[in-house]
């Protein structure tokens, strides 16, 4: 019960984190939308475009978060914990677009350069800069989920864009050399997409199940093989649940029932302690039993599959 209260405070300060982070992406990417047009400056109006894309993974976030704090039900048994794993590969997703389009955009320049109003896109980005490091802070003081780290990727591309932005303009304004801005965007893109390539692949790890990647199986394996009266240990599996939740179910060989509870007690201790695994399903099985009945039947089987052969020919 403690650790299931400890994660449900997680996930409260999660969502309330998103929520925050996304009322003042909003209201920035509103005025950078309003100066950018008062500027006549397509590089502000750009990046107006993408802190509002920010703030759509931000809500997508805060309600991926919201769902995942429901409660079990018959058709859900563990809950909806996932909808921030979900929400992480949506938001990747949609980072994927974002970067494709500045890359369109930034190529469309070198092309074709445009004028920019240097000391408008200075003041704004610098604006900028300092509401997506409040954002950041914000972010970074709730759970650290595979939602909120998606959430903080968009932020962490539109600092990176702000930052990009405020270098192009000091250029601009001293040499009049506008090719910066869209250099300095696609150089940006680049960091942006490799970052986003890992948090998907992580995601996308969870959802097939893969053992986590600081447990090492076989390690895990030993450890429970080597409590007191376990001879074997197969069909062992560990998964991620949600973030910093972890699954494992697996069979073990006993050469007695007798002390059963114990081991079970300790198996779940250690699992516990040293993995941080907190939901365990193991399957007791008695050496004897698991090692005469399958191999007989195979016996028996393949005998038969003999004697047909033999009357077919």
């Amino acid at each position: 019960m403690a650790n299931h209260d400890h994660h449900s405070h997680g996930m409260h300060s999660s969502g309330r984190a998103l929520t925050a982070a996304l009322v003042l992406t909003l209201g920035f990417a509103a005025i950078e939308g309003v100066a950018g047009w008062a500027a006549n400056s397509l590089a502000l109006l750009s990046d107006a475009g993408h802190m509002l894309s920010d703030s759509s993974a931000l809500a997508l976030g805060a309600l991926a978060a919201w769902i995942s704090r429901r409660p079990p039900s018959e058709r859900h048994s563990y809950g909806l914990q996932r909808a921030e794993v979900v929400g992480a590969l949506v938001n990747g997703a949609l980072m994927v677009a974002v970067v494709a389009w500045i890359v369109y955009e930034a190529i469309g320049r070198l092309q074709a350069p445009q004028p920019v109003s240097a000391w408008g896109v200075i003041v704004v980005a610098a604006l900028g800069l300092a509401i997506n490091v409040a954002v950041i802070r914000i972010l970074r003081h709730g759970e650290q989920t595979l939602n909120t780290r998606a959430a903080l990727l968009h932020v962490m591309g539109d600092l990176l864009g702000s930052v990009a932005a405020l270098t192009a303009g000091v250029v601009i304004a001293l040499t009049g050399w506008t090719p910066i801005d869209p250099i300095l965007s696609l150089v940006i893109s680049g960091l942006i997409l490799i970052a986003t390539w890992r948090l998907m692949g992580e995601a996308l790890h969870v959802v097939m199940e893969g053992v986590p990647r600081h447990i090492d199986l076989p390690t895990v394996g030993r450890a429970i093989g080597a409590v007191d009266g376990i001879e074997e240990v197969h069909d062992l599996h560990i998964w991620t649940l949600a973030s910093g939740r972890y699954s494992l179910s697996a069979h073990v060989r006993l050469r007695s029932l007798a002390d059963w509870p114990r081991q079970l007690e300790a198996i779940a201790r250690l699992l516990e302690r040293d993995y941080g695994i907190e939901h365990i399903t193991v399957q007791p099985e008695l050496a004897a039993e698991v090692r005469a009945v399958p191999i007989e039947s195979i016996r028996r089987a393949r005998g038969s599959a003999s004697a047909d052969d033999s009357a077919k020919r």
